[in-house]
């Protein structure tokens, strides 16, 4: 299959209109619409993942690769049954109440989208109450709290024991500039992670736990 070999690498190279092209061509060979995302799009992602946590690619190529994948989703999605992906997990994410700043948790969603979980954004400056109807409604594996700001960081503390009733369904994660390992353990979270690849790996292992 050279053909999912060719998506990978137009992938990594942030070629939207080349990825879009080489997935059609990947369809017309016949191969799956799961195969393509799985072992072309996504594989595609998780090496971009490793290089930007090991800082030999920067946020403008994780933005250009998250913008190429998409451009293949568009082309394989259609073709989905709703349960044709595996599914790998369902993260709701938010930016505490008080914080305005979503260039990490949007780095998040685009390398957790790009590993295959479905990702629901609360957006910026999300009280309590609205995380916790998130999780009614759509009933995930993983929360997602994110903060920029010191002076919002005991927002996080806050949505952790608004989430308390669900502790036995999600796993929470934190992040952002000002958190740490420390004051993830302070707050009762499950896991912190220092960047949006980490992430990745993080949610990983919580599932796994």
């Amino acid at each position: 299959m050279a053909v999912l070999e060719e998506i990978k690498e137009a992938l990594m190279a942030g070629n939207a209109n080349k990825v879009k092209e080489l997935t059609q061509k990947a369809l017309d060979e016949g191969i799956t619409p799961t195969t393509i995302i799985n072992d072309g799009l996504i594989a595609a992602m998780n090496i971009i993942g490793v290089k930007f946590k090991n800082n030999e690619v920067y946020v403008p190529e994780v933005l250009v690769a998250a913008r190429a994948m998409h451009a293949g989703m568009d082309v394989v999605k259609p073709l989905l049954t709703a349960d044709a992906m595996e599914d790998k997990g369902t993260l709701v994410i938010g930016t505490v109440k008080g914080d305005l700043h979503d260039i990490g948790k949007n780095l998040v969603i685009m390398m957790m989208e790009g590993a295959g979980f479905k990702v629901v954004d609360l957006g910026i400056d999300v009280p309590v109450e609205k995380f916790v109807q998130a999780v009614e409604e759509h009933k995930p594996q993983l929360v997602g709290i994110s903060a920029l700001l010191t002076s919002t960081m005991m927002q996080m503390k806050k949505t952790v024991e608004g989430l308390a009733a669900y502790r036995d369904k999600i796993k929470i994660m934190v992040g952002g500039a000002p958190v740490t390992q420390k004051f993830a353990d302070e707050i009762g979270a499950d896991g912190y992670a220092p960047d949006a690849a980490s992430a990745v790996d993080l949610a990983r292992q919580l599932l796994a736990s």
